[in-house]
């Protein structure tokens, strides 16, 4: 009998037997994906999907989310502009490679942020993306041109990377997946 069979007659029989949801579901996540998966992983998971912000912050989640997978989109639209041809005038090595690479975070990960889930997870390689930039393109321009200068440029980049970090410390929100999924699990553990 294939593995993941077993893994789903064993979370049908949890209940007999007793066996927490998070040790089926990780039997599961082994049997199908091939991936060791514990029930200390599922614990880490469900904390970074733990929020207890505000209905509000998907405004913030809106803001971040929208503008990293416009960007993503724009690096594979406008190659020249915002993606490889942007990336060698800044002299980044290997700038085909990394400029679709970048732009596949951005995509994905302004995907996840939108959709509150894993929100703290996905934030992280925008926080990382955001840094780089502010380093490669802004600070230089802070040298040459003075902070004045650099602030009127660098408005975007700050307030992306603030919105990454706000999301990063308080979470999705009230109204997201990663909320949903917590408060079903908080929902589900009630005697």
């Amino acid at each position: 009998m294939p593995l993941h069979k077993i893994a789903n007659v064993f979370l049908l029989g949890r209940v007999m037997d007793r066996v927490s949801v998070e040790q089926a579901c990780c039997l599961i996540a082994s049997a199908r994906f091939g991936l060791y998966f514990d029930t200390e992983d599922a614990n880490m998971l469900k904390r970074l999907a733990a929020t207890r912000a505000p209905a509000a912050v998907i405004l913030v989640r809106l803001m971040v989310g929208a503008v990293f997978l416009s960007e993503g989109v724009q690096k594979f639209l406008f190659p020249a502009e915002v993606g490889a041809g942007r990336f060698a005038k800044i002299d980044f090595p290997l700038p085909e490679i990394v400029a679709p690479f970048v732009g596949c975070f951005e995509i994905a990960c302004g995907t996840l942020v939108l959709f509150g889930f894993l929100t703290r997870l996905a934030v992280v390689p925008l926080i990382v993306i955001m840094l780089t930039a502010i380093a490669t393109t802004k600070y230089p321009i802070l040298r040459e041109h003075g902070f004045w200068k650099m602030a009127h440029e660098a408005r975007t980049d700050w307030a992306m990377l603030l919105g990454s970090l706000f999301l990063l410390i308080l979470g999705a929100g009230s109204i997201s997946i990663d909320a949903a999924l917590t408060r079903d699990e908080r929902r589900a553990s009630r005697p």
